[in-house]
């Protein structure tokens, strides 16, 4: 399986400076950097921290019954007809050849009451199911009790993107939790939703 390089790797290697010529801040302070330069990756990350996420947890069985879970912002829809969704798993992660050989996973959308719980699948201890309650869900997937919604998936394709990799899944079964406040993560920071927009 070919996996991805880590930020850093993909920095030095021969391919980063034409993969990233038209990378550019755009601000009057940092026009002149260097596209490869680490300088403009930070602020590239600060940028897209600006783009308010929800917080969710992958969980899924390997294939000799070890629960596996990770604290992931990257989920999104990708179709309605198939219900498709995505996430993305940093290549630095421990569990990528776990997630990446798994026939079925779950993603639990964290509810506003649930930052611990991100805070513990997001550790590097081996067991980050310690102190959570879960069910069972289809393949015997845990489920994290208390969220705010589950999507139960089968694994339909996967793509190496940069330093991640991309994983689709095929949504089998959807469940809304009785909490629908979601947990936020904004510039990075844990929050909450606030008052409703004005027009």
């Amino acid at each position: 399986m070919h996996l991805p390089l880590s930020p850093q790797e993909y920095l030095h290697t021969p391919s980063a400076a034409s993969d990233m010529a038209d990378l550019r801040c755009a601000n009057d302070d940092l026009g002149a950097v260097p596209a490869t330069s680490e300088v403009v990756f930070r602020h590239f990350r600060d940028a897209l921290s600006r783009f308010p996420t929800g917080v969710t947890v992958i969980t899924a069985l390997t294939p000799d019954g070890t629960a596996i879970g990770v604290t992931i912002s990257s989920f999104n829809s990708v179709s309605l007809e198939p219900p498709l969704i995505l996430w993305s798993l940093s290549s630095t992660s421990p569990n990528l050849a776990a997630f990446a050989q798994v026939s079925h996973y779950a993603v639990n959308i964290l509810a506003a009451d649930q930052r611990w719980i991100s805070e513990c699948f997001a550790a590097r201890e081996e067991d980050r199911f310690t102190g959570v309650r879960v069910r069972q869900g289809l393949g015997g997937v845990p489920l994290v009790e208390g969220c705010s919604a589950w999507f139960e998936c089968s694994h339909e394709a996967q793509y190496p993107g940069g330093d991640h990799l991309i994983l689709v899944g095929r949504v089998h079964r959807f469940t809304l939790g009785e909490v629908s406040e979601p947990l936020i993560f904004h510039g990075g920071r844990y929050r909450e939703l606030g008052a409703e927009a004005d027009r």
